[in-house]
């Protein structure tokens, strides 16, 4: 299987090739010239097996040129031992008769990121040793809050990797922030960029474009890559916990087989509801692709009205890893949904940058139309739900979560469709203590890491270990830097 730039097809590269260039050379993102198609016996066969043995059953349609010896091992790496504290790595928990939790957190940085950058490490040290690659990679990764941390932990000192992490210094939770700054390993770096998100997203994609900075580091012996979502290597993973989910859907009778379930994703840069739909492409019966979005809701109004403009104001929410403007993943399903059209796929990525929106073809909105539905929800709504979900499931569910409940209720609201839905849960309540707390009630916090026995206390839910540690870390990084200085940091860790 051969992997092709969204922005110009005539790019073509090998799985392993794709995976350690991360970004096409034009800027496009490298996506799978034709999607592999489930058996009909496929999820029958899954439906048993570990979620290891579900992720190599998965990747290898897709990875032409590693071996499924390779990455069985890989898969045992990345989610076996004591890297998840569940069994299951990914448990789909029942809330009510008809609606699921698909749990993401339950590895070592508390965040669904752990789910792809756990294997990426392995793709990538592997991609480099096949396209007998000698320069040492640096991944450089913009975050708006969870990726960095999963980043940061799945690369530390893997050898011939250097990697170096961007955050927007007013945009992450505290414990986000103290678990970056607080990471072990000789080949890491972190920094915070003023400004938000997109600005340190936009500052990274600029490194990547930049040629002289290329020639720079190649003759200092390093190239650079990304485990941002516009990695393929990053998306691929994150399609087999959908597959999972069904499975254990079925292995449990929860569902019959063939029957669709919908699911819910609260989102922001798009790569995780875009796994979504690549699983119902392969062919998992899933219905509504139904997209949640905070106040920063500009997905919502590009899938309900065809329009993209990030011309609008940008809210610092307490769900931040969805506060992003810019939603790099959705290049790839426009390839998908034009045809494989790269040069329309240009143009409106062209127009993107020149006046900060573009509108799709009437084609292209009737397709998004018949898969899509989505919603927002802001702050005031999330703490109502995070408290709700608490008094009558006791369940205790982060802001991200939260959003994705609210937005399923009001899609439930507007078209009464009862089918069953898996709603993405995206991290740990335990990242976001101050603003869970608040939804219990509580309005006086404890300061620093005392906040997550604070919680743990009000709700009797233990804290996850890889919290916990942090009481007894070192902060080893603190430097700050404006969006044009960002090369200054990577130029300084490469010397």
């Amino acid at each position: 299987m051969y992997y092709v730039s969204t922005r110009n097809k005539e790019d073509r590269r090998t799985a392993a090739e794709a995976i350690a260039q991360g970004l096409a050379a034009d800027g496009g993102l490298m996506t799978p010239e034709v999607f592999p198609k489930l058996s009909h016996n496929a999820l029958d066969t899954m439906r048993d097996m570990s979620y290891q043995q579900r992720a190599v059953y998965v990747m290898n349609s897709y990875l032409d040129d590693f071996t499924a010896s390779e990455l069985s091992a890989y898969a045992d790496k990345a989610y076996g031992g004591e890297k998840f504290d569940v069994k299951e790595v990914a448990p789909v928990r029942a809330v009510d008769e008809n609606t699921y939790c698909l749990e993401l957190w339950h590895g070592p940085t508390c965040a669904f990121k752990d789910m792809a950058l756990q294997m990426l490490p392995h793709l990538l040290s592997a991609s480099l040793v096949k396209n007998q690659e000698e320069k040492t990679v640096c991944i450089l990764v913009a975050t708006s809050g969870d990726t960095g941390k999963a980043a940061l932990e799945g690369f530390k000192d893997v050898d011939k990797t250097r990697i170096l992490v961007f955050y927007p210094k007013d945009g992450v939770s505290a414990i986000q922030e103290l678990q970056m700054n607080t990471q072990e390993g000789d080949n890491v770096g972190v920094c915070s960029v003023a400004g938000n998100f997109d600005d340190a997203q936009t500052g990274v994609k600029r490194l990547f474009s930049d040629e002289a900075l290329r020639e720079k580091l190649a003759g200092r012996g390093f190239f650079l890559s990304s485990a941002n979502s516009i990695n393929w290597g990053r998306v691929l993973p994150q399609i087999v916990y959908y597959i999972s989910a069904y499975c254990d859907l079925l292995r449990e009778g929860r569902i019959q087989k063939g029957e669709r379930i919908n699911v819910c994703v609260p989102t922001g840069n798009f790569g995780n509801i875009l796994a979504a739909y690549y699983a119902r492409e392969m062919g998992v019966p899933i219905g509504r692709l139904i997209c949640a979005s905070n106040s920063n809701n500009v997905l919502t109004d590009f899938l309900c009205t065809g329009v993209y403009d990030r011309n609008r104001t940008f809210y610092n929410t307490m769900s931040p890893s969805m506060d992003i403007l810019i939603s790099s993943n959705l290049e790839r399903l426009l390839f998908s949904l034009s045809n494989h059209d790269d040069a329309e796929v240009r143009g409106y990525m062209e127009e993107l940058a020149r006046s900060g929106r573009y509108e799709v073809s009437p084609a292209i909105k009737g397709r998004l139309e018949k898969l899509f539905a989505a919603g927002f929800c802001d702050d005031a709504q999330t703490q109502k739900v995070i408290g709700r979900m608490w008094q009558e499931h006791r369940y205790l569910i982060d802001p991200h979560t939260a959003v994705a409940f609210d937005v399923l209720d009001q899609y439930r609201r507007d078209t009464g469709d009862t089918t069953p839905t898996v709603v993405v849960s995206t991290a740990s309540p335990f990242k976001f203590c101050d603003s869970v707390l608040g939804a219990l009630g509580v309005s006086e916090l404890a300061a620093g890491t005392a906040i997550l026995d604070q919680l743990s206390q009000q709700t009797g839910v233990p804290v996850p270990a890889p919290l916990a540690a942090l009481k007894d870390k070192t902060v080893r990084f603190g430097r700050s830097v404006t969006k044009e200085h960002m090369v200054d940091q990577v130029l300084e860790m490469l010397r």
